[in-house]
């Protein structure tokens, strides 16, 4: 009979633990750290309540320490003057699609979010953040590789469940305003210079091999008497249209076919990846449109079946016969961005670790969200402001 009444009590109880779980206003409320986070949703009641009733959610909630730090750099200008659209596309940004405990996060994880607005975001499904274990943490990653880690987890809700995060999530950029932010000038000069610009900046779902710096100054002498259309070329060999690869989707034998309308190969060595011959260095960079991977070599739509050596410590050149050059080459009278992400470009000072790694910020401001449409390009913050000439 004891037994009986034990375990019709656990019932009971289990069942008001239940009934107790918070609704998504009394869980912010009702966690002082996130009192600034209460104040900006507030701002937005369509939203408060699109979220307090929706089911299956998982929102990244910036703590008033990470707000603190956004305010407290040129950042916070868009929040400080009450820009609501650019602010409401922020905490967009901050919900993701699904049910995702900490213990479900895994390296190269890349979850869709409620951010679709196509001023913010050109990508099928909703813009994503990227997830992944760093040892005992929990990390989630954004535009320009900016990295919020977990501070605690699973605070559960009735849609779903809480994450407080030490940084506010960075909307990716457009093309052309990372390419500049991750120091990739070379590239940035030679869409420039092929009058591709406005092409990469609102192409929906697209994917780019961006050859790092270094890679267009190893073959610095051919390129010096290419055409625009030349240029165009062979940066179009280095886009895949309409399908975002993500690193997790690059696997060995993946043939895709580009913008010049041949394809690439993907090929996998251990942890290394490559396309064609040329190794990826970054993986990942989150971009408006879609994502960006650096590279080490420039591919050349002419050698489409160069594919790497595996005993080779650097892979050669797919332009035979070219030289390199001191200077970087498609850089002269090109902008240069007043905030730059130290190690994207995959150079020596690159922090990336394969898929998923991180590269810190030498800015002291955070990175900006940018407007993709071709008209009324701008940025949530103050820091892309200084990318808007692009």
């Amino acid at each position: 009979m004891q037994l009986k009444y034990l375990a019709v009590s656990g019932l009971v109880a289990a069942a008001s633990a239940q009934n107790m779980t918070m609704n998504l206003t009394s869980a912010l409320m009702s966690t002082p750290d996130l009192s600034n986070l209460t104040t900006y949703v507030s701002l937005f009641p369509q939203l408060l309540t699109q979220l307090g009733s929706a089911r299956n959610i998982t929102i990244l909630a910036p703590s008033n320490a990470a707000f603190s730090k956004l305010l407290s750099s040129p950042a916070g200008d868009a929040i400080k003057t009450n820009n609501t659209g650019l602010i409401q596309a922020v905490l967009s940004y901050h919900v993701l699609n699904g049910t995702h405990p900490a213990s479900s996060v895994s390296n190269a994880s890349f979850i869709p979010t409620m951010l679709t607005d196509k001023m913010f975001a050109n990508v099928t499904g909703g813009q994503v953040v990227e997830g992944m274990k760093k040892g005992n943490d929990v990390v989630f990653t954004s535009g320009l590789k900016m990295m919020s880690t977990v501070t605690k987890a699973d605070v559960n809700f009735t849609g779903g469940v809480i994450h407080i995060i030490d940084t506010v999530l960075t909307p990716p950029l457009n093309v052309s305003a990372t390419a500049l932010g991750t120091n990739l000038t070379a590239l940035y000069g030679a869409v420039n210079a092929s009058g591709l610009i406005e092409t990469v900046n609102t192409t929906p779902d697209l994917t780019i091999f961006a050859p790092n710096n270094a890679a267009f100054q190893s073959i610095g002498s051919a390129l010096r008497n290419l055409t625009k259309q030349q240029i165009a070329g062979i940066l179009s060999y280095h886009a895949v249209n309409g399908s975002v690869r993500y690193s997790s989707t690059l696997t060995n034998g993946t043939s895709l076919k580009t913008l010049a309308g041949n394809n690439v190969t993907i090929t996998t060595n251990g942890t290394n990846v490559f396309v064609n011959s040329a190794k990826v260095l970054v993986p990942d960079v989150l971009v408006a449109n879609g994502v960006i991977h650096v590279i080490d070599n420039v591919l050349n739509p002419n050698m489409t079946m160069a594919s790497p050596v595996a005993t080779a410590s650097k892979q050669a050149p797919a332009f035979s016969g070219a030289s390199s050059v001191t200077d970087i080459p498609l850089t002269s009278g090109q902008p240069t961005a007043t905030m730059t992400v130290a190690g994207l470009d995959g150079g020596p000072t690159s922090k990336s670790s394969g898929a998923g790694g991180a590269a810190s910020s030498t800015s002291k401001a955070a990175a900006a969200p940018m407007k993709t449409g071709a008209v009324g390009a701008a940025a949530l913050f103050g820091a892309g402001a200084a990318l808007l000439a692009v």
